[in-house]
């Protein structure tokens, strides 16, 4: 799998990529919130806006709550991360105009363009980020007094990246940005011929 692309780009779409060591540089409060303002203006089906982010800075006890929930595996390179934000969202919306809440087949779709719009503002900034579906979804929600009617998506860990010696030496081969199956591969022209 290559990291060129097939056709012109902006940059920050190829050069953002989830890097694991992270240096324990401190973010700030007001930064963090930039990530969550970029987040904020993604799209959403019926501008029904689902997302909700919980997060914790090094440290605190929301880092430590969100911490304590990864699979053993994470922990041992995301101690080291700035911040630690679990995504959600809601379930069931109330379109604009309209009094009842529905449910929102479109949620999670909604939430990965939140995501994406708050990765690329990390990169913006100087920052990294690195999604993680391994953690125990229950314990979390648990932790974070997260109520039903609201999915529990990923942690996602944010930090500025350090150098792959800080990580295990199992996974000091593994800190490169990885490839992309070809273009071809997920678009097709009026019919669907995809293998997979």
């Amino acid at each position: 799998m290559s990291r060129t692309p097939a056709a012109p780009v902006d940059s920050r779409f190829v050069q953002r990529w989830s890097p694991r060591s992270f240096t324990g540089k401190p973010i700030s409060a007001p930064e963090l919130m930039s990530l969550f303002e970029a987040a904020r203006w993604a799209p959403s089906t019926s501008n029904t806006q689902p997302w909700r982010f919980v997060y914790g800075l090094a440290g605190s006890p929301g880092f430590n709550a969100i911490f304590e929930t990864l699979a053993p595996f994470n922990q041992g390179w995301a101690r080291a991360a700035s911040a630690l934000i679990a995504i959600l969202s809601a379930q069931q919306s109330v379109a604009p105009g309209t009094t009842e809440a529905k449910p929102s087949p479109h949620h999670a779709f909604d939430t990965g363009a939140a995501w994406m719009s708050l990765a690329l503002q990390a990169e913006s900034m100087g920052w990294r980020t690195h999604a993680m579906g391994g953690f125990n979804a229950e314990a979390l929600r648990a932790q974070l007094g997260v109520p039903e009617g609201f999915a529990v998506h990923c942690v996602v860990a944010v930090g500025e990246q350090g150098p792959r010696e800080n990580l295990p030496a199992a996974l000091q081969e593994r800190e490169a940005p990885n490839g992309r199956q070809a273009l071809e591969a997920m678009v097709d022209e009026g019919r669907f011929t995809f293998k997979s």
